[in-house]
């Protein structure tokens, strides 16, 4: 299994999204960070699953959000 190193700005992306959600719905974004949770040790696992984008960058969408992971 490989490691994830999730850079500050997009951490801060995602506590940001996050508020957005929960501010539409309670617990929305909550759902919202356990998705990207899911995703990224999905990712973590089988970072081979994605296609790469640009210069070596995959993507991974999730699956309710319209957000994007990308890694390399």
């Amino acid at each position: 299994m490989y490691k994830a190193i999730i850079l500050p700005l997009a951490k801060e992306d995602i506590r940001e999204a996050a508020r957005w959600y929960q501010k539409q719905q309670i617990d929305l974004g909550k759902r919202f960070t356990a998705e990207v949770r899911e995703k990224v040790d999905f990712i973590r696992q089988n970072p081979q699953a994605f296609n790469i984008r640009h210069d070596g960058v995959r993507t991974a969408v999730l699956n309710v959000f319209p957000f994007m992971v990308h890694f390399f």
